[in-house]
Formats: C-alpha cells, sequence, structure tokens
C-alpha cells in the first residue's frame, strides 16, 4: 500500500511538472509572437533604425536565445539568394522561432560546421575501412577500434538528426520545417541506405574482440576467429557512406557563404578526384586482400614480391601500384597472367573501373574546359561565320582587315550583347551605370549644364554606345543629321573649307543637327580608334516630354519651335 501510494504521488508530480513546462511553452510562443509583431509595428512606424534596435528581443542573437541561435539562418550569399534580402531572412529567423520545435535550418551555422565535421569523418572512414580490413589483419589497435565506434555513433546520431534538418527545396522560396513534411520526405529517400552505412559494425567488432581475446578453449577460439572474419568482411556495407559524402559535397556547395560559381567549380574539382582517389584506393585494397582470403597461394603475386612480412605501407603501396596498372592498361605493374578466375575478375573489374575514370575524366574536363570564358569561346564562333561570309561574299582584304579591326575595337575579343544587358539589370542599376561612364560627357555640353538631375538620368537612358576605327569618316558635311556624339576616349578632326579642329576625351560635335535634324556643318574624321556615345533627335524629344520646363526654356533659349526647326 505504501508503495503504491508512492507511486502516485510521483506520478502527480511529474504530471504537475508537465502541465508547468507546457505552461511555460505556450507563455514562450506567445512572447515570441508578441515581439514579432513588435518588428513589424517599429519598422512600420519608425523605419529599419528602430527595427534593428529592437531585433535582438526577437531572439536572433546569442545573448537571447543561447544555443538555439545556431539553428537559425545566417545571413550568406545563398540565404540572401533564396530568400532575396535581409528582411526576408529576419522573417524565417521569425518563423523559426515562432515554430517553437527543434529544428536545424539549411542556412544555419550549426549545419554548416556539422556538414563540415561529417564530410572529414565519412571520408576517413572511406580510407580506413578498407585497409583495415586488407592489411591490418585483425591487429587495428584499440585507437583504430574506438574510431570505429565513435563513427558509428555518429552515424547513428546523424540518422537521428535528420529527422529534425529543415529541408530547401530548388524551386521553394523557404525552408520545409514542419516535422512531419522532414519526417515523410527522409523516409522516402535517405533513410534506408542511411541505416545500411550506419550499421554499427564498430560495436560488434569491439565485443568480438574483447570475446576472443578473453577465450581459452581453442575451438571457440577457432570459432571467434571465423566469426571476426565474417564480421569484418560484413563492414564492408559501411563503404556505402559514400553516398553520404556525395550528399555532403552537394550540401556544402548550397550553404556556402561564396561566391556561387566559383563555389560549384571548386566542388565539382574537389569531389571529382576524391571519388578517383577512393577508387584508386580501395582497388589497391582488393589487390592485397583477395590472395589474404585464399592464405596466400604460391604462385600470388604477394608471395612473388616476397611481402608477406613487409610493412603495411609497403604492402598497400604495392597494391595501389598493381591497381593502377591495371586500371590505364599498362602491364608494368601486372606482367604475370591471372593465377586463376578470381584473379582474373579482378583483373577485368580494374581495367572496366579503369575505363569508367577516363570516361569521367574527360567528361568533367572537357565541360569545365567548355565553360571556361563563354564569352571569348562566342567571340571566336562569331567571328569563324564572319570570316566565311565575307570570304563568300568576295570583300578586299583591306576592308575584310577593317571589319576584323572593327570587332576587336568593339568588343575586345568577348562576345556580348550590351543592349540584352542593359534590358536584364534594373532601371536603377542602368542609371548608375550610365551615370558612370557618360554623365562627366553630357556635364561638358552647355546646353545641359545646370540642368534638373532627372532630366540628366531621362537624357543618359537615351544614349548608345559607338566605335570608329581610325580613318572613318564619322559625319560629312552638308549631308543631313539627326544626333550628337559625346567622344569618351578617342581623337577626331572636325574640318571645313575654311578651320580645322582636333577633338579629344571630354569633347562633343553634331549638337546642332540633335537639336535642329538640319546638315552637318563640317567633317569629322577619326584620327585613332574612338569610342563614343550618340544622343539621337528622336530620344531627345522624348526624354523632353516629362520635363515641359526644360522644353520651354530650350525653345526660349534656342528659338526651337514645336516643329524641332531652327526660327
Amino acid at each position: 500500500m505504501f508503495v503504491f501510494m508512492c507511486l502516485l504521488g510521483l506520478q502527480c508530480v511529474s504530471a504537475a511538472k508537465q502541465c508547468e513546462q507546457q505552461q511555460q511553452q505556450q507563455k514562450q510562443q506567445q512572447q515570441q509572437r508578441e515581439d514579432g509583431k513588435c518588428i513589424w509595428l517599429i519598422r512600420g512606424e519608425h523605419g529599419r533604425d528602430m527595427e534593428k534596435l529592437r531585433a535582438p528581443t526577437v531572439g536572433c542573437t546569442k545573448a537571447t536565445c543561447g544555443w538555439r541561435a545556431m539553428l537559425l539562418p545566417q545571413l550568406n550569399r545563398q540565404s540572401l539568394y533564396v530568400y532575396g534580402s535581409e528582411m526576408a531572412v529576419e522573417k524565417e529567423c521569425i518563423r523559426q522561432l515562432q515554430s517553437g520545435v527543434f529544428v536545424i535550418h539549411p542556412f544555419s551555422v550549426m549545419r554548416s560546421y556539422y556538414i563540415m565535421c561529417m564530410m572529414a569523418i565519412t571520408f576517413l572512414n572511406l580510407i580506413g575501412i578498407p585497409m583495415e580490413i586488407a592489411f591490418l589483419d585483425g591487429n587495428s589497435g584499440m585507437i583504430w577500434e574506438g574510431f570505429n565506434v565513435f563513427s558509428d555513433t555518429l552515424f547513428l546520431i546523424d540518422v537521428a538528426l535528420n529527422f529534425r534538418m529543415g529541408i530547401i527545396t530548388e524551386d521553394g522560396e523557404e525552408a520545409i520545417l514542419d516535422i512531419k513534411r522532414i519526417r515523410v520526405s527522409y523516409l522516402r529517400t535517405w533513410f534506408i541506405p542511411d541505416v545500411i552505412a550506419a550499421f554499427p559494425i564498430g560495436y560488434i567488432l569491439l565485443f568480438a574482440d574483447l570475446q576472443y581475446h578473453n577465450e581459452d578453449n581453442p575451438s571457440k577460439t577457432n570459432k571467434m576467429m571465423r566469426i571476426l572474419m565474417f564480421v569484418r568482411i560484413l563492414s564492408l556495407i559501411r563503404l556505402a557512406r559514400v553516398s553520404r559524402l556525395v550528399r555532403f559535397f552537394n550540401e556544402v556547395e548550397k550553404v556556402s557563404n561564396a561566391n556561387l560559381e566559383v563555389v560549384r567549380l571548386f566542388f565539382r574539382i574537389l569531389s571529382l578526384f576524391m571519388m578517383i582517389f577512393l577508387l584508386c584506393h580501395w582497388n589497391g585494397c582488393i589487390q592485397y586482400f583477395v590472395p589474404m582470403l585464399e592464405e596466400f597461394p604460391t604462385d600470388c603475386w604477394v608471395r612473388k614480391e616476397n611481402l608477406m612480412n613487409a610493412t603495411v605501407i609497403v604492402k598497400y603501396s604495392w597494391g595501389v601500384f598493381r591497381a593502377l596498372s591495371q586500371m590505364i592498361a599498362l602491364s608494368y605493374g601486372s606482367m604475370d597472367a591471372p593465377t586463376n578466375y578470381v584473379e582474373m575478375w579482378i583483373v577485368m573489374v580494374s581495367m572496366v573501373s579503369g575505363c569508367l575514370m577516363y570516361t569521367v575524366l574527360v567528361a568533367n574536363a572537357t565541360t569545365m574546359i567548355a565553360n571556361i570564358d563563354p564569352a571569348a569561346k562566342e567571340y571566336k564562333s562569331k567571328m569563324s561565320r564572319l570570316e566565311h561570309y565575307m570570304t563568300f561574299m568576295k570583300l578586299p582584304p583591306e576592308l575584310q582587315l577593317r571589319i576584323n579591326n572593327y570587332y576587336q575595337a568593339r568588343y575586345g575579343g568577348k562576345w556580348f550583347h550590351e543592349k540584352d544587358v542593359m534590358d536584364t539589370v534594373s532601371s536603377a542599376l542602368k542609371e548608375q551605370i550610365l551615370m558612370v561612364m557618360c554623365s562627366r560627357l553630357l556635364r561638358n555640353v552647355p546646353l545641359f549644364q545646370n540642368r534638373d538631375e532627372n532630366f540628366i538620368n531621362a537624357v543618359l537612358l537615351k544614349l548608345e554606345y559607338e566605335v570608329f576605327l581610325e580613318g572613318d569618316t564619322i559625319v560629312r558635311e552638308h549631308v543631313p543629321g539627326d544626333r550628337m556624339f559625346f567622344i569618351d576616349h578617342g581623337q577626331v578632326l572636325m574640318e571645313t573649307d575654311s578651320y580645322e579642329r582636333e577633338l579629344c576625351d571630354g569633347d562633343f560635335f553634331g549638337e546642332t543637327c540633335m537639336l535642329t535634324k538640319g546638315k552637318h556643318l563640317a567633317t569629322v574624321k577619326a584620327l585613332t580608334d574612338c569610342q563614343c556615345f550618340s544622343l539621337s533627335w528622336a530620344d531627345f524629344r522624348e526624354a523632353l516630354r516629362g520635363f515641359p520646363d526644360v522644353r520651354k526654356d530650350l525653345e526660349k533659349n534656342l528659338l526651337l519651335n514645336s516643329d524641332g526647326g531652327l526660327v
């Protein structure tokens, strides 16, 4: 009866504690919701500066939420690419805090360090496991056995953590933080391979080694040795962790805080060489492991090379040497024919894997070379087609040379569509680009001095980039024209029957034709290769439509009538 009362009392105390914890959690969630509302109210009333003062109460710093800050998304290039702005990343932090559940965000600091650690541990496993089975012969020592146990424990924890690991979709704008959706996605994809790869062989080997060393009965000792050999061969299933290594590489690429294209190229090359290294490493271990299973017959390569009592490094070096000789189709390292069908199959597998390695290397190298400097390659392709056209049209060699020189001066060996580039950027960026390139040119023209900044920006958007070669006649005297030119770089000669004048960087000409659509008053020739910007009569009139005050002032000062003629 006393025991029953004690149990009943313990249950009551436990229930009370659970109720108290639930109430505390509800209060915390309510406070987080209020904090979240405060940040948006403050944003609306006082702007971004007040939001920054209020932001620590939301829980985005270590001072306010401690270790939970490690679970929240960090601000990096990838998170900004996915969410679009710092405000959106802050919204994501608030959304995760309001969920009130333990979920590791894909862009969190903890996720980044965790992936790096797991990638290193996985790579060490994929190197050490074949060497332990092939060369150590059960004498790996407590340090390696401890590492095996640690790795198995870590991979079991990894399987559990994947049920709490947020998922970022390729086409989604926010991470999946719902536990049910995470669980369903993981169970449908990588759960079974991860469980197989995380099978705790290290624990079994440790327990079997302890039993083997503590056993005095010879018959049981032999039985334990066979069990140990079977378990060591079974431990090859841990090589399935190579799938985890590939996934870790992809995840590191996603969460990296670096230039995205550079990171993709770096990790593509690194993963390629690591996979090739692992392939050669495993093949070298197999070269020695198979004769060991056969207890080193007299005609095997290990006995022929007198490696029975050699060190592990010597055995491993010879194994990798034979493997590479077979993979790259050189007979120097394997001059003797296979002595049995097992060795024959090993040689065939090595040759096939070597062919695959060559194929992957050539394919990746070709892809990377093709993706290096695509603008230069497109330029060469355009020039090749241009050469065919000029040859077909039988153009004179001098003219062909000038055309080639023009393309070189215009594009500098890199092909691009300037109009497409300017059309893809925002209007604000387009204004800034043209302001940097052309603002000083407009300020040199009396017509545009002391004008409204908005009017100058409107005119900047109408400018067109043009290139003229040395000797080109840009405009001719007494020929109708409708545009003026601003010289960015180069020298030109303005000449009439009565005078000559040289113009250079920052000068302009043709303003009369731009205003009146009249005839040019002089001939202008390029003394050097010239980079200019031009403004046409139609574009200038279109820019004036939104600025009637400027239009009236120009009509007053320049006597410009509504038809565009000079009075």
